[in-house]
């Protein structure tokens, strides 16, 4: 039975994967054909061919490996003097092109985190309710009431928000910033009970509760958008973690990475029900193509980002950048972005074996 339940969530895994590189994709083709554009090929995975058919300009192909997908347009990386070619629509249509499948992806995270709030019967805020026996945040002076503004600096607005300040915080000194009585009042260096985990590492450990409101059409839309924009939040700031610093390489993963995180989710929501793990799948999945959706915008060759940029600079200049020193920087970005991932995956497949990637 568990062998048969493991193969279902792989299943949905993998169709979770495809509806977000075909939502991403279908962003870019639908925008293009709006716009006139001659799209020669609308593709979702990689590899060999398995099905295609053609109506009229375009052939529409499903590949062996559901690893991605693409929408090639004509004059996208060649000259072209097709009516319909990419390079000759103008700047702006273009520029609606290029964002197309990253808003996609946005709009399905708002979508399948209507899925999952849909489920509640309430919704939880960023305000205090009560407190856990012996607690340190109130040892520390914050009273029922008190609605979280911020924590070591990072602002929270919902409670995804301070989910994921807290477990950035230091246990043993935060700074906890909140509002009370239309005043932000501040702890410095305030502590939290703590418990150790099986590798001698201390996770904070949660001492308060939080009031709910209750569901409703007005705060189920308001909600799902809010907790879309927190989870960008948190891409941005993981983004901003790996420049600075503050995570290292063992923190990123790739295909191989994703999947194994994908199925230790689906594991621990296993243990409660099949209900549960497909929800963990699903958040994977939300937080998968919001990420896919921001660094697909991040302005880096090969990526729409980087095309952005060039389309950006073409209509302040009023002319095009020479195409082919725009193939060449898309070409050496592609060769970095592949190099990269190639050596993510190594990396991930060593963390399999050893328990340890490349980062140690």
């Amino acid at each position: 039975m568990n062998i048969l339940i493991n193969a279902a969530l792989i299943i949905i895994a993998v169709l979770l994967f495809g509806l977000i590189i075909f939502v991403h994709e279908f962003g870019h083709f639908f925008t293009a054909k709006l716009s006139g554009i001659r799209v020669n090929e609308f593709a979702i995975g990689m590899g060999p061919t398995l099905l295609k058919f053609r109506r009229k300009e375009t052939q529409y192909s499903l590949r062996l490996f559901p690893i991605g997908g693409y929408c090639a347009m004509e004059g996208e990386d060649e000259e072209s003097d097709d009516a319909g070619a990419f390079n000759n629509k103008p700047v702006w249509k273009r520029i609606i092109v290029v964002c197309a499948g990253a808003v996609m992806n946005i709009l399905i995270g708002i979508v399948l985190m209507m899925v999952l709030l849909g489920q509640q019967d309430q919704f939880a805020t960023t305000r205090i309710a009560g407190f856990t026996e012996n607690s340190a945040l109130q040892s520390a002076g914050l009273q029922a009431g008190d609605s979280f503004y911020k924590i070591d600096g990072y602002r929270i607005y919902t409670d995804r928000d301070l989910s994921f300040a807290l477990s950035l915080a230091d246990p043993a000194s935060a700074d906890i910033e909140v509002v009370r009585d239309g005043q932000v009042v501040s702890f410095p260096d305030a502590a939290f009970h703590t418990v150790e985990n099986e590798d001698g590492t201390q996770s904070l450990q949660l001492d308060f509760y939080v009031q709910g409101v209750p569901k409703n059409i007005g705060n189920f839309i308001v909600k799902s958008c809010a907790d879309t924009v927190s989870v960008v939040r948190m891409v941005w700031v993981s983004l901003a973690g790996l420049v600075t610093g503050r995570f290292g390489f063992n923190d990123m993963a790739g295909p191989v990475g994703t999947a194994t995180a994908i199925s230790q989710a689906a594991s621990i929501g296993l243990q409660q029900s099949f209900g549960a793990a497909v929800n963990n799948i699903l958040m994977m999945m939300l937080i998968i193509t919001v990420n896919l959706g921001i660094v697909n915008l991040l302005p880096l060759p090969a990526l729409d980002g980087g095309r952005l940029v060039f389309l950006i600079i073409e209509g302040i200049r009023r002319k095009p950048i020479n195409p082919k020193y725009e193939g060449f920087v898309h070409a050496a970005g592609f060769a970095v972005l592949i190099g990269l991932m190639l050596v993510i995956t190594y990396s991930d497949i060593l963390r399999l074996i050893t328990g340890k990637g490349l980062g140690g």
